[in-house]
C-alpha cells in the first residue's frame, strides 16, 4: 500500500533524517492547499505524491545545500478519513487503515442495521473526477476519502 499510496489533504506525516535529529519533523499535516511546511526547505507541495516521491524530493532538497548524503524516511502517522452513510450502525467519518475493505469499513461503523441491503452498496472514490457512485461487493478495497453508501433493502 505504501508504494502506491498518494498523499492527500488531512494526512499527517513524519519526516526522519537519519543521523540528523534537528532536521527530523513529526506530525506535519497536509494543508487544504496540499502543502506542508518543512523548516529546512520551506513550504513543499506534496499533494498526490507517493511516500517514495516525497522522500526523493526531500533528499534532493537537502543534498549539497545542507547535507552531503542525506538519508530520509517519511511515514504516514494518520491517514485522512473515509466516510460511511446509509443503513449502518454509526454513519460518519473514520480513520483510514491500509488494507481496508467495505466489510471492514462497515464493521468499524457499527455494522449493518436490520434494513441494510448487502447487495446495494455503493462507493464514490476520492479523486474520481466524475464523482460516480459505483456498486461494489463486501470485499472491494476502500481508500482514504472514499464515501461508502449502504442502501435500504426492500422486501
Amino acid at each position: 500500500m505504501y508504494s502506491s499510496y498518494r498523499l492527500g489533504v488531512g494526512d499527517v506525516i513524519s519526516i526522519i533524517v537519519f543521523d540528523e535529529p534537528s532536521l527530523s519533523k513529526e506530525k506535519l499535516r497536509l494543508t487544504d492547499a496540499g502543502t506542508i511546511f518543512y523548516p529546512a526547505l520551506g513550504e513543499l507541495r506534496i499533494l498526490g505524491k507517493t511516500i517514495g516521491e516525497l522522500e526523493r524530493q526531500i533528499v534532493e532538497g537537502l543534498k549539497g545545500r545542507i547535507l552531503v548524503n542525506p538519508r530520509v524516511s517519511v511515514q504516514v502517522d494518520e491517514y485522512r478519513p473515509f466516510f460511511v452513510s446509509g443503513m449502518i450502525g454509526k454513519p460518519g467519518s473514520y480513520p483510514y487503515q491500509p488494507g481496508l475493505t467495505v466489510r471492514k469499513a462497515v464493521s468499524l461503523a457499527g455494522g449493518f442495521n436490520e434494513r441494510a441491503s448487502l447487495s446495494k452498496i455503493f462507493v464514490i472514490r476520492e479523486g474520481d473526477p466524475t464523482n460516480r457512485s459505483v456498486k461494489v461487493d463486501l470485499d472491494a478495497p476502500i481508500g482514504p476519502g472514499d464515501i461508502i453508501t449502504v442502501e435500504e433493502s426492500f422486501f
